[in-house]
């Protein structure tokens, strides 16, 4: 099991409309929830996303993987990663 600590799940709580049309979790508890549902990573650096992405064949389209939805910047330099 994964697991989240308070600065992951608040940003995936403040910011999850960015991916999803309605909210999917509205407490820690519950974000915490769904995040190891979705199996969901957290990654430490901009380099680690580029590398998630090539390494997972997902398609980037124009720009920078730190672009994509699924792409949650947490605040202190790690990303969330959220596949939708």
């Amino acid at each position: 099991m994964h697991e989240y600590d308070e600065a992951v799940l608040r940003c995936f709580l403040e910011q999850q409309g960015q991916l999803f049309d309605e909210e999917v979790a509205t407490t820690p508890e519950e974000a915490e929830a769904f995040l190891s549902d979705c199996m969901a990573v957290v990654l430490d650096s901009a380099d680690e996303v580029e590398e998630y992405f090539e390494e997972e064949g997902m398609e980037i389209g124009e720009g920078s993987a730190l672009d994509a939805v699924e792409v949650f910047e947490v605040g202190d330099g790690r990303y969330l990663i959220v596949e939708g």
